[in-house]
């Protein structure tokens, strides 16, 4: 068993594993994390992106372990062979904490100590706030856990001002403590990280892409249309690159046909083929994702985002986005927009 290398220079995530956590959630945060940068190309363009951070799964021992509902997990290293880390990031407490075992973790609360003393950020899910509180890096400190939990934080540490009505607390020297509450709220929380440390636009991609925070919408929203990756069609890639620049074009799909050097009747009969839809319907699609983008990071209104894409009749536009998108563009910029400012204040104040 090996410490992670640090010869790249990706923020490196600790994520604390012990017996009485969840996989769900320690294994939930690893995947997100190790999905930042890299999956969005995948679904956008067929091909991955370039990772943005690098986590590991770390224990007091570095041994298998059995966590929550019987699942085996594998550290990737012991915490005194782990080098010292950007992030720690420490998952629920799945039972009860008593005294007797809040003691059993002193070793590693001795590592959390070290960690923040080095400059780490730690951040807890759900109850893991109990283990920062344990360590006393929260005395005197706001702090929010899950709401079963509250209760039990204010009492076995009276120095810590718990706020339970929060679902996301940041606190400590440099903003450098980091709490979310109950529930599924460790999404929350690996958006935020991922926001502060890899960019609010990393942690938008994968707010899309996972359905965070919006799982009663569905999935149309959010998913790209496969037939809208590169093919390996040279001609029909050729017309798919040009799309991406030029869909405002007024006759795009002619213009397509002949770059490709095809009569139009015989390149949208061939387009068909290779991607499953027409060229007409990629370019809607092309336009819809950039309108997305617009309605999340500018105020412009939608009629001057239907004119920059192309479409000459805005109330056209918005039927086709509701359409394509089951969400109308002013409701979907009341979600994503305000969840990119959100991530964008809220990564901006911890710096």
């Amino acid at each position: 068993m090996h410490a992670p290398r640090r010869g790249n220079s990706l923020p490196t995530v600790a994520i604390l594993a012990f017996p009485e956590t969840t996989a769900s959630v320690l294994y939930g945060m690893h995947d997100l994390f190790h999905s930042a940068g890299r999956d969005w190309g995948l679904i956008e363009h067929g091909t991955p992106g370039l990772p943005l951070m690098a986590p590991v799964v770390v224990s007091v021992d570095g041994a298998p372990l059995t966590v929550g509902n019987g699942v085996r997990v594998c550290p990737d290293c012991h915490i005194d062979a782990m080098p010292q880390p950007e992030l720690v990031c420490i998952p629920e407490i799945a039972v009860m904490p008593t005294d007797e075992l809040l003691r059993r973790f002193e070793p590693e609360c001795a590592w959390l100590r070290g960690a923040y003393a080095g400059g780490a950020v730690i951040a807890s899910a759900c109850s893991g706030a109990l283990l920062m509180a344990q360590a006393g890096l929260l005395d005197d400190e706001p702090a929010t856990t899950h709401w079963a939990f509250c209760g039990t934080l204010a009492e076995r540490f009276p120095r810590v001002r718990v706020q339970c009505q929060r679902s996301l607390v940041v606190a400590g020297d440099g903003q450098r403590l980091v709490m979310a509450g109950g529930g599924t709220t460790w999404q929350d929380l690996a958006l935020y990280l991922i926001a502060r440390f890899a960019g609010v636009d990393a942690a938008m991609q994968l707010a899309r892409m996972n359905l965070i925070d919006w799982h009663h919408v569905g999935q149309q929203p959010f998913a790209r249309l496969s037939a809208s990756r590169q093919t390996d069609d040279a001609l029909i890639a050729r017309a798919q690159v040009w799309a991406a620049t030029h869909y405002a074009e007024a006759a795009p799909v002619a213009a397509m046909a002949e770059l490709t050097g095809l009569s139009e009747r015989a390149f949208v009969r061939r387009f068909r083929q290779v991607t499953g839809m027409s060229p007409l319907a990629y370019v809607h699609t092309v336009r819809i994702e950039e309108a997305k983008q617009m309605l999340e990071s500018t105020r412009l209104p939608v009629e001057a985002i239907a004119e920059e894409l192309g479409y000459e009749d805005a109330s056209f536009f918005s039927r086709l986005f509701k359409r394509e998108v089951k969400l109308t563009p002013a409701r979907y910029r009341r979600k994503f927009g305000d969840l990119r400012e959100v991530l964008r204040e809220a990564a901006g104040h911890a710096h």
